[in-house]
């Protein structure tokens, strides 16, 4: 679980840095909430929580680390492409609620994993 965590941080940490060397290239931008999010929420989040679950192995061994992986990487991406539609002038509502629904859940499994078996 902790190498799947890992492995998806640094396609986002690809996803995040393009996107910012697009952006820096092109002198637009618009979409820098999206590469904040993606590295931040994508990158640093899914790579910390990679060392957690490495660090605390029983964690990453429940359905609540199963559901934190799925709904963060469903919710994520949704999240960001319904945040750049909103801000490239287009709206899509539906994704936009249902991806940060799903990116916020998946952060509340993980907290309740934490709190529940993270020990010293």
């Amino acid at each position: 679980m902790a190498q799947r965590f890992i492995w998806i941080a640094v396609l986002y940490l690809i996803v995040g840095a393009s996107l910012g060397l697009y952006m820096g290239m092109t002198q637009n931008f618009s979409l820098m909430p999206v590469h904040a999010h993606v590295l931040l929420a994508g990158w640093l989040s899914l790579a910390m929580a990679g060392v957690v679950y490495r660090l605390w192995p029983a964690a990453a061994q429940t359905r609540l680390a199963q559901a934190h992986f799925w709904l963060h990487n469903l919710g994520l991406p949704a999240f960001m492409l319904a945040l750049a539609a909103h801000l490239t002038g287009h709206e899509l509502p539906v994704l936009l609620s249902v991806g940060a629904l799903a990116f916020l859940l998946g952060l509340l499994c993980f907290a309740v994993n934490a709190w529940l078996r993270v020990r010293d």
